[in-house]
C-alpha cells in the first residue's frame, strides 16, 4: 500500500506533515519579479534627458550661477518624483486587486478535518472539496460526488468540467458543484499554474510607441542643444567675451532648446488620460500604455465574460411537437417561453426531468441572480421557473454525470429521466434516426454555437422499489426512451458589445477572437457581435501555421477571425506574429493561461472581477467591469490623449524657437544686438508662465472624430507637427518679440552697435519676455486643434485652458512687476509700446495658424479631387 492509499482515509499525521514542509517548502507561486521602488526612483532621475538637464546644471554650477543650476535640480527632482509617484500608485491600485485569493483550504490530518493556509499544505495531503473552493495545489481525486471543476482560468474553456476518482484537478481552479477528496501531487513551482507563471515571467513587455518616440525626440533635442550651444560658446569667445559669459551663452542656448517641462507635461497629460480611464472602469497599471492603447491597430479578445456575459440561459429548444423561444436574461426567472401549447407541455415535462437530473440552481442574491452549483443546472432551472414548474420532489434515485456515460439520470415518481449529450441520447430512443428531424435541429442549434442538451424519458412508469439506485433506474428504464426536447443553451452576448465592435472597425482596428471554447461556439458568439464576417477566418489553435508571418498573414483580416482551442503558447504567438506583423496589440485575458501573452503585448488587458492575480500582475490594463466595450472607450481616451500630446509639444517647441532666436542673434551679429532674454528668463516662460497651459492642454477631451477611421499619424513628433512649430508659430513668436525688443531699444535712442543702458535695455528685456509669454497665450487656443482656427474651437469644452492662461497672465504681471522678481530675472515692467507689441502678438498668432491651416486643408482638397479625377 503507498503512502498516498495509507493517508487516504486518516490523512498525514501533523508531524509528516511538518517534515515534508520543512523539506520542500512553502506551497507557493513565487511572484512575479519587480523592480524594487528606489531602482524606479534611480531611472526616473537618470534617464538621458534628465542626464542632459543635470549636464546643464553642472554647467551653471562651474560658471557661478548657482540660482540657475539649483533651478534645473529642482526641475528635474520635480519630473522623476511626480513619474515616479504616478507609476507606483498604479502598482498599489493593482496590489488591492489581488487580494480575492482565498489562504485557507480544508485537509484531513491524523483523522481529523483542519483548516490551514494553503502555504502549508505538502504532498499527500488530503484534501477537501465542496461547491465554491478553490483548489490550493494540483490533485488527484479520491473521491468525488457529482463534481464539477471550473478550469477556465488555466484552459480558457468555459464549460466547467465533470471529475471523477483517478482524475486530476489542479492549484487556482474552482469547485462549482458537488463535493470530493483528493490529494496532493503537486505544490509550489511544481505546479502547472507556476509553470503558467514561469512562462509569463520570461515574456518581454515591449517599449511603448510613446517611449521610443520621445527617447529619439530628446536625443535629437539633446544634439542639436549641446550642439548648437557649443557653437554660440565658440563664437563669443571668438568674439572676445570671457570663459564665463561664453560659458553662460552656451549653457542659456541649451536650456533654451530644452523643453524642460515636457515631462511633466507628458506625465500629467497620461494621469489625466489615466483617470479618465478609471472613470470609464479601465484601471491603468503602466501610464504609458494610456497612449499605447491610442495607438492599438488590433485587438485579440476572448469569448467568455468579455464577449458575453458569463451567464449560462436556455434560448431555444426543440420537442416532437415543434420549436420554443426563451426569453429571459442569465440566471433570472423572469422571462417567457414562445409556444403553441403541445410544444410548452413537452417542454415543461423537459424542464421537469432536467431538475430531477442536476443539483445546481439559480439564486437571488445581493439583488441579482446568480448560479449556485454548475452554471448549466443553474441555466435549466431558471428555465423550469420561467415555465412555472414548481418544486420537485426528491428523486428516488438519481446518477450524477459521468464522463463516461455523458448523461446523468433521475427517478421521479416512477418515471426514469436522463438529461446529457444529445448524440448519446438519441441513439438510446427508439424512433430516431440520423436523417429524422432530432439530428437535423442538433445540427442546426449547434450551428448556431448553441450547447445542446437533450432530456429523455422512460416511455413506462415503474413503481420500482428497489433500494439500489441503479436497479431502481434500470427498472425505470427498462421499458426504453422518448425524447422530451433539445434545449439549446447560450453564454448570450453583452448587450453592449456589438456597438463597441462597431465602433472599433470604425476606428481601422481590426479584430480577433481567441478562446479555448470550440470553433462552432467562438464563431457564432464572433458572428452575432458582427466580429466575423463573410470573408473572416475560423481555425483552431492546433491548425496555426508554422511561422509568425504565416499568422499574421492568416489572422490579418478586415472581416475578423477566430481562434478556437488555443493554448498559452498559442495566445503568445499570435501576440508576437501580430507586433512583428507591425500592428500595435492589445490582447484581453483572465485566466494565469493568459499572462505570458498579456505581457508580450504591447496592451495586456486583464479582467478585474473574474480575472486571475497572475493576469492582473501581467497586465497593463485592467476592466474593471470585465466588458469588451471598455476597450474601445480606453482607446478613444487613448488616441484623445496622443492628439493632446501633439497639442503641446506644438506649444513647447514653438516657444523654444522664440527663446532660441535672441541668443542667436547675439552671438552671430559679435554681440552688436544685445541679449534680449537671459537663462532665467528662459526658464520662467518655460517652468513659470508655460506651465500651466501645456498642461490644460493636455486635458483636451477626445472628440467624436477621434475614433472615425484610424489613426492620422502614428508619430508623436512628425513632419507636419515640426513645420508648424519650428517654420510657423515659432519664428512668427521670434520676429514678434524681437521687433519689439529692438523697437523699444530704438525708442530709447539706441543705435545699432551701441551699448544700451541698464534701464533701457531692462525695459526692452522685460518687453521681449512680455511678448512672448502673452504670444503663447494665443497659441495655447491656436493648439487646441489641428485643423480648425483657434475662434472656431469651443472654448467651455475644455475650460482648463481658458483658466491657465487666466494664471499666466498674471504671473507675468508677477514676473515683471514685483521688483525684486523683476531684479532677478532680469527685465523690467514694458513701456506702452512695448504693452501695443504684446496686443498684437496675441492678435497676430492666431490669424498666422489660421492661415497655415486653411493652405493645409486647400492642399489636402486638391489632392483628394485629383486622386478622384
Amino acid at each position: 500500500m503507498t503512502v498516498a492509499q495509507a493517508s487516504a482515509a486518516a490523512g498525514l499525521s501533523a508531524s509528516e506533515a511538518l517534515l515534508r514542509h520543512e523539506r520542500d517548502g512553502a506551497n507557493a507561486v513565487p511572484p512575479p519579479r519587480r523592480t524594487p521602488a528606489w531602482r524606479l526612483l534611480l531611472a526616473q532621475l537618470t534617464h538621458f534627458f534628465a542626464g542632459m538637464l543635470w549636464g546643464a546644471a553642472l554647467l551653471a554650477l562651474l560658471a557661478g550661477m548657482a540660482t540657475l543650476a539649483g533651478a534645473i535640480g529642482v526641475i528635474v527632482l520635480l519630473n522623476g518624483v511626480f513619474a515616479f509617484v504616478q507609476e507606483h500608485k498604479a502598482d498599489r491600485a493593482a496590489d488591492e486587486l489581488n487580494a480575492m485569493m482565498p489562504a485557507t483550504t480544508r485537509v484531513r490530518r491524523d483523522g481529523e478535518t483542519l483548516s490551514v493556509p494553503v502555504a502549508d499544505l505538502v504532498l499527500d495531503d488530503v484534501v477537501l472539496l465542496e461547491a465554491g473552493d478553490r483548489v490550493g495545489a494540483d490533485l488527484r481525486v479520491l473521491e468525488a460526488h457529482e463534481l464539477t471543476m471550473d478550469e477556465s482560468m488555466l484552459t480558457g474553456e468555459s464549460v466547467p468540467a465533470p471529475r471523477e476518482a483517478g482524475g486530476d484537478v489542479f492549484a487556482g481552479t474552482f469547485a462549482v458543484q458537488g463535493d470530493g477528496t483528493g490529494i496532493v501531487v503537486a505544490i509550489g513551482t511544481s505546479t502547472r499554474l507556476a509553470g503558467i507563471a514561469a512562462l509569463t515571467d520570461q515574456a518581454r513587455r515591449p517599449p511603448s510607441p510613446l517611449s521610443v518616440q520621445l527617447h529619439k525626440l530628446v536625443i535629437v533635442v539633446a544634439v542639436i542643444a549641446v550642439a548648437v550651444g557649443v557653437l554660440v560658446s565658440g563664437a563669443s569667445l571668438l568674439l572676445g567675451s570671457g570663459v564665463t559669459a561664453a560659458l553662460l551663452l552656451g549653457v542659456g542656448v541649451m536650456v533654451a532648446l530644452v523643453p524642460e517641462g515636457l515631462l511633466p507635461t507628458v506625465t500629467l497629460s497620461l494621469a489625466r488620460g489615466a483617470q479618465r480611464m478609471a472613470d470609464q472602469n479601465a484601471l491603468v497599471r503602466r501610464l504609458e500604455a494610456v497612449e499605447t492603447l491610442g495607438a492599438t491597430t488590433f485587438i485579440c479578445t476572448d469569448k467568455t465574460g468579455t464577449l458575453t456575459r458569463n451567464e449560462m440561459s436556455v434560448v431555444e429548444g426543440w420537442t416532437p411537437a415543434g420549436t420554443f423561444r426563451s426569453t429571459g436574461t442569465g440566471y433570472e426567472p423572469a422571462g417567457h417561453v414562445a409556444a403553441e401549447p403541445d410544444v410548452l407541455v413537452l417542454a415543461t415535462l423537459a424542464a421537469t426531468g432536467a431538475l430531477a437530473c442536476t443539483t445546481g440552481r439559480s439564486a437571488l442574491r445581493d439583488g441579482r441572480w446568480v448560479a449556485e452549483g454548475d452554471p448549466m443546472d443553474a441555466a435549466l432551472d431558471a428555465f423550469a421557473r420561467r415555465l412555472a414548474v414548481g418544486e420537485q420532489a426528491t428523486p428516488r434515485a438519481r446518477r450524477p454525470f459521468t464522463a463516461a456515460a455523458r448523461s446523468s439520470a433521475a427517478v421521479l415518481d416512477g418515471t426514469a429521466y436522463v438529461m446529457g449529450a444529445p448524440e448519446v441520447l438519441l441513439d438510446l430512443c427508439s424512433g430516431t434516426s440520423p436523417d429524422r428531424t432530432e439530428w437535423a435541429q442538433l445540427a442546426e442549434m449547434s450551428g448556431r454555437g448553441r450547447r445542446v442538451i437533450a432530456v429523455a424519458r422512460s416511455r413506462t412508469t415503474s413503481p420500482a422499489s428497489a433500494d439500489d439506485p441503479e436497479e431502481t433506474l434500470a427498472a425505470a428504464m427498462a421499458g426504453g426512451l422518448e425524447i422530451l426536447a433539445l434545449l439549446g443553451i447560450q453564454d448570450p452576448p453583452r448587450a453592449e458589445v456589438a456597438d463597441a465592435v462597431a465602433l472599433c472597425h470604425r476606428a481601422g482596428i481590426r479584430l480577433a477572437m481567441i478562446t479555448g471554447d470550440s470553433a462552432a461556439t467562438a464563431a457564432a458568439v464572433a458572428s452575432e457581435v458582427g466580429l466575423l464576417g463573410p470573408t473572416g477566418v475560423v481555425v483552431e489553435g492546433a491548425d496555426l501555421p508554422g511561422t509568425d508571418l504565416e499568422i499574421a498573414e492568416l489572422l490579418d483580416r478586415q472581416d475578423g477571425a477566430v481562434v478556437a482551442r488555443v493554448t498559452p503558447a498559442d495566445k503568445l504567438r499570435i501576440a508576437r506574429a501580430l507586433r512583428t506583423h507591425g500592428h500595435v496589440v492589445a490582447m484581453t485575458g483572465d485566466g494565469v493561461n493568459d499572462a505570458a501573452a498579456l505581457r508580450e503585448a504591447d496592451v495586456g488587458v486583464a479582467m478585474g472581477r473574474s480575472g486571475s492575480d497572475v493576469a492582473r500582475e501581467a497586465a497593463d490594463l485592467v476592466l474593471l467591469d470585465d466588458s469588451f466595450a471598455t476597450i474601445p472607450k480606453a482607446i478613444q481616451l487613448g488616441r484623445g490623449t496622443f492628439a493632446n500630446i501633439r497639442r503641446f509639444l506644438t506649444f513647447h517647441l514653438t516657444d523654444n524657437v522664440a527663446e532660441l532666436v535672441p541668443f542667436v542673434l547675439w552671438a552671430l551679429t559679435g554681440s552688436e544686438i544685445p541679449l534680449a532674454i537671459g537663462v532665467l528668463q528662459v526658464l520662467a516662460l518655460d517652468i513659470g508662465t508655460d506651465m500651466l497651459p501645456a498642461l490644460a492642454l493636455g486635458a483636451e477631451p477626445a472628440n467624436e472624430r477621434t475614433m472615425s477611421g484610424p489613426r492620422r499619424t502614428t508619430d508623436v513628433v512628425d513632419a507636419r507637427l515640426m513645420r508648424r512649430a519650428l517654420l510657423v508659430l515659432g519664428p512668427t513668436e521670434a520676429l514678434l518679440s524681437m521687433g519689439a525688443f529692438i523697437t523699444v531699444l530704438m525708442m530709447g535712442g539706441w543705435t545699432y552697435g551701441e551699448d544700451a543702458s541698464v534701464g533701457l535695455l531692462s525695459v526692452a528685456s522685460g518687453t521681449a519676455f512680455a511678448v512672448i509669454a502673452v504670444a503663447q497665450i494665443a497659441n495655447a487656443f491656436a493648439c487646441r486643434s489641428e485643423t480648425r482656427p483657434a475662434w472656431r474651437v469651443d472654448p467651455r469644452r475644455n475650460p482648463f485652458v481658458v483658466g491657465a492662461v487666466a494664471v499666466e497672465a498674471l504671473l507675468l504681471v508677477g514676473f515683471l512687476g514685483i521688483p525684486w522678481v523683476a531684479d532677478l530675472l532680469g527685465g523690467a515692467w514694458p513701456s506702452v509700446t512695448g504693452w501695443l507689441f504684446c496686443l498684437l502678438a496675441f492678435v497676430t498668432i492666431p490669424v498666422v495658424d489660421a492661415a497655415h491651416k486653411g493652405f493645409l486643408h486647400a492642399r489636402r482638397t486638391r489632392v483628394t479631387q485629383g486622386d478622384l479625377t
